[in-house]
């Protein structure tokens, strides 16, 4: 029988949290967090509402700044924020929209049949978890303004001056986040930033979104501007692939809403899907994006049997069959989207999945209809990765078991550890023997499992999953991670709570690392959204100063350590590769959870991690070269 808790429990316990302390208290039910993404996301709730003035038909031209101390200011030529009083809150509609969590211009139709804003909340929260902000409002013939202080208002509403007739209507809105809620680490960057409005500009054609960065010298700047909308998408992201057609497209209203799809095939394997829902992109699909695979794979099924490209005994094409290689988009504009969550990061409407399956149904058919040699072409893709698929459950049968030391034996033989518990556990993916006995013999037996991997994975970018898996290395990997793969991949069944790629600090380590990255993200992207997967950070130099060792672990590091050392005998040794420290040195040093770094692997941004693993890994070399002549400065002077 358990004994009573006697915890004190009564009507002084209850909290109630007014205005907008709920926000402050708990903002990761508003934001996502207080980390760098959520950071963004203040951003993102203040150029939202822009987005729906533009949808709206009030505006067609955004204005985004990131000032030197690090605030952000927001202006649109929109209709501007009322400034008159609320007729029930007998305060400046300004102030309430602004102060009050669920008010907003969303829940009236009138006012915007369509918007990404639901809850009326993305301004009030931004307001809440902002050191300071002010708003400066263009309408009425005037110039308003109020300033609020983390959240609280300043001051009422006021008139700062008269509206000259050139100057336009429109919402300015500055503000600076608030360091006392976000991590230290949390700075706005700027290419995540551009890459979320170079994705508005797309599905919202006919808008000017520029961005300036003023905190670095010259002022970085990015304008963004398209016409052609999805379509211009679609070649955007296939601009370094081989596509076999022209895209695919259709733009439609049907039942109130207005549905933009696009789809294009390449010679590639990849996958490359993204979802929109009122501009704003669902990272986890939904409805809308259901629609548009069942679409795909009924449409080609069909005319697939009714040119008998699919003979009588033959099976259907899968979803997977369908979806190799495609390139595909579906925006939707709905006038009561209903969300996940107020991060928006998937769409549940469920009638919207019959309305887009039935605009992407129509258009794809209609241009296989007049189209029958790019028809054959990708109905021959189907084909091959039907067999290929095939060939890959066969494989996947002799690769899968309960557990990664039955039935096997792994290239470089796993050591496993003795936790049994998921969460507590880890695997270092370790590149060569030497390294990996020097990991065997550093690591906690008890909760550090090591994976030596013998030379170089496949290029998993330019591989069905057949060949993926008759390489040895990539079995090994599949067998100790415990999670299978592709349709019998589960998450669920992820022996490790960390998996930590480990390897040397040279060229060849950094393209072993890649090609593993590659790998996780092509095969198993839960891995990194779920947050296991980290890459581990080994010293570059040992420092001897008498008795003393001293670790860096970047030049910026070991320059600054020289300069303080400057006049004393030292002893430098540069570490080339992880077999080069005894494994006293490499516990200490890379796998001591009380003393290590480790780097989280996180997608900020699916589409741009799509087009940079195809450019780096795929074919094409021209850009491959571009882009590292870019950014290899960038590299050289990196400190993380």
């Amino acid at each position: 029988m358990t004994q009573p808790n006697n915890t004190h429990y009564d009507a002084d316990n209850i909290q109630v949290l007014k205005g907008l302390e709920a926000v402050r208290k708990r903002p990761g039910m508003y934001v996502g967090g207080t980390d760098v993404k959520a950071l963004h996301h203040l951003v993102y709730e203040i150029v939202d509402n822009s987005i729906d003035e533009a949808l709206a038909g009030r505006c067609d031209r955004i204005e985004v700044t990131i000032h030197p101390d690090g605030s952000v200011s927001v202006t649109d030529n929109g209709t501007g924020i009322p400034v008159a009083n609320h007729p029930t809150e007998k305060i400046s509609t300004l102030e309430v929209v602004h102060t009050y969590l669920h008010a907003g211009g969303k829940f009236d139709n009138s006012a915007y049949k369509v918007s990404g804003g639901l809850h009326g909340v993305g301004a009030s929260a931004v307001n809440a978890l902002s050191e300071w902000m002010e708003v400066t409002v263009r309408r009425d013939g005037g110039i308003w303004k109020q300033r609020y202080e983390r959240g609280i208002p300043q001051y009422k509403v006021k008139k700062i001056g008269p509206l000259a007739p050139e100057a336009g209507t429109g919402t300015t809105t500055h503000f600076k986040f608030d360091p006392t809620i976000f991590k230290d680490d949390a700075v706005y960057r700027f290419d995540t930033v551009a890459n979320r409005f170079r994705e508005m500009a797309f599905v919202t054609s006919g808008i000017y979104i520029s961005l300036r960065d003023e905190r670095v010298s010259p002022v970085r700047e990015m304008n963004f501007y398209f016409e052609g909308g999805l379509k211009s998408f679609v070649r955007y992201l296939n601009r370094n692939r081989h596509p076999i057609h022209a895209p695919v497209y259709a733009k439609k209203e049907v039942e109130n809403m207005e549905v933009e799809v696009a789809i294009q095939y390449t010679d590639g394997v990849a996958i490359s899907e993204f979802s929109f829902a009122n501009t704003i992109h669902t990272p986890d699909g939904g409805s809308h994006l259901s629609g548009l695979r069942a679409a795909v794979t009924r449409v080609i099924n069909n005319y697939a049997r009714k040119n008998n490209f699919l003979k009588e005994k033959d099976n259907n094409f899968s979803s997977d069959d369908t979806r190799e290689g495609i390139t595909a988009i579906v925006s939707v504009k709905h006038p009561d989207p209903q969300f996940e969550s107020q991060t928006k990061v998937k769409l549940m409407n469920p009638e919207v999945t019959g309305a887009v399956s039935s605009v992407a149904s129509e258009a794809l058919n209609l241009y296989l209809e007049e189209n029958p040699r790019e028809a054959r072409k990708i109905i021959d893709r189907c084909l091959t990765s039907s067999r290929a698929r095939d060939a890959a459950r066969k494989a996947r049968e002799l690769v899968m078991r309960k557990s990664a030391l039955e039935s096997m034996t792994l290239p470089g033989k796993l050591a496993d550890c003795s936790e049994r518990d998921p969460n507590k556990c880890e695997l270092y993916i370790v590149e060569g023997d030497s390294a990996g006995g020097t990991a065997k013999q550093g690591r906690d037996r008890h909760f550090q499992a090591i994976l030596p991997l013998r030379g170089k994975i496949l290029n998993t970018e330019r591989a069905r999953l057949d060949k993926i898996l008759a390489n040895n290395e990539v079995k090994a990997l599949i067998s100790a991670l415990g999670v299978g793969i592709g349709e019998t991949f589960d998450i669920s069944n992820l022996r490790y709570g960390r998996t930590i790629i480990m390897t040397d600090a040279d060229v060849d380590g950094s393209h072993i690392r890649t090609l593993l990255l590659t790998f996780f993200f092509r095969y198993m992207p839960k891995i990194i959204e779920n947050g296991n997967l980290f890459i581990a950070q080994p010293p570059l130099y040992a420092v001897k100063e008498g008795k003393t060792l001293h670790y860096t672990y970047t030049e910026a590091q070991q320059a600054a350590l020289l300069k303080r050392l400057d006049g004393k005998k030292i002893d430098i040794q540069r570490y080339k590769g992880l077999g080069e420290m005894n494994a006293d040195q490499l516990w200490e040093t890379t796998m001591d959870p009380n003393s290590r770094t480790l780097l989280q692997v996180t997608i900020d941004d699916a589409v741009v991690a799509d087009r940079t693993f195809d450019m780096l890994m795929g074919n094409e070399v021209a850009p491959r070269r571009r882009f590292i002549t870019t950014h290899a400065s960038e590299v050289r002077n990196l400190d993380v």
